[in-house]
């Protein structure tokens, strides 16, 4: 006997959420926590490279890679350096105003959307 799952979709989830001022909070939290995993990411996604092939490139493992991008690491400008080299990037290291004054930032790789 099979059982019928119902999905319900990010975005549909992703409305109710936004309404609640606590997840809010925490999703504004995280998003600068990851915001080198999502550089990383989409890095490699531009230089149309798997994690193996960058670790191959890096001297490394693909777990190696794949912890690099989870954003759970916080790892050195060298193997930062390694890994632009690696995905044909140069590492730009800036420091900008509060995130208060500035517009919100526009990337390549999809994000949860505020509605």
């Amino acid at each position: 006997m099979s059982t019928k799952r119902m999905y319900i979709p990010v975005e549909e989830a992703a409305k109710e959420w936004f309404k609640d001022p606590e997840f809010v909070a925490a999703y504004d939290a995280l998003e600068e926590e990851f915001a080198l995993a999502e550089a990383l990411i989409l890095a490699r996604a531009q230089a149309n490279m798997t994690q193996e092939d960058v670790a191959e490139k890096m001297g490394t493992t693909q777990v190696a890679i794949a912890r690099l991008e989870s954003g759970r690491s916080m790892p050195s400008t060298r193997t930062l350096t390694r890994f632009a080299d690696a995905t044909g990037t140069k590492l730009r290291i800036s420091f900008v105003k509060e995130k208060s004054s500035l517009p919100k930032r526009q990337s390549g790789v999809k994000t949860l959307a505020r509605k």
